[in-house]
């Protein structure tokens, strides 16, 4: 297994068409998803269309979205990572947890990592992130990341705030 970024806490990896299941059981849960305008994954090859055509093209480019792990048990405890958005030329920083894991900073903790490697590493500019208005706590990680406010938008049909890395 490629670790790709690890922290004190955490290892961060790529997925791998094995973690099918793995987005299946962390879509499943309606609170992780209510705000992602996505839903749930509906079977194991959805699962795999999302990881052949969403995740893995922006491997090549060194970022995406990498699993997330506890270091103490291997446990897969959600995902964070940047995403090249070719629409806009930006770099969108996202990530998600199951519900049991909110509240014990592994979001701030992988954020600040993935960040740390956009920038350091690969030189990116034009870093964002948005989050739902109705979403405070992932505005809260964000404001925590240093990013400040750029403009209201929106997110699959969702008023959002998005942020911008100064």
């Amino acid at each position: 297994m490629k670790k790709t970024i690890e922290t004190e806490r955490l290892y961060l990896r790529e997925f791998t068409i094995d973690d099918a299941q793995l987005l299946i059981d962390l879509n499943s849960d309606i609170n992780v998803t209510r705000y992602t305008g996505d839903g749930p994954v509906k079977d194991i090859e959805e699962a795999k269309r999302i990881l052949t055509e969403i995740i893995f093209p922006q491997y090549k480019n060194k970022i995406g979205r990498w699993a997330v792990h506890l270091k103490s048990t291997n446990e897969f405890i959600g995902w964070c990572g940047l995403k090249y958005l070719v629409e806009t030329g930006e770099t969108d920083l996202g990530y998600r947890f199951f519900k049991k894991y909110w509240g014990n900073g592994y979001a701030t903790e992988s954020a600040r990592a993935v960040l740390d490697y956009g920038v350091k590493y690969m030189k990116l500019k034009n870093i964002i992130a948005r989050a739902a208005k109705e979403n405070p706590t992932s505005i809260n990680v964000i404001k925590k990341m240093g990013m400040v406010y750029l403009k209201d938008d929106l997110c699959d049909h969702d008023e959002a705030e998005v942020y911008i890395l100064k």
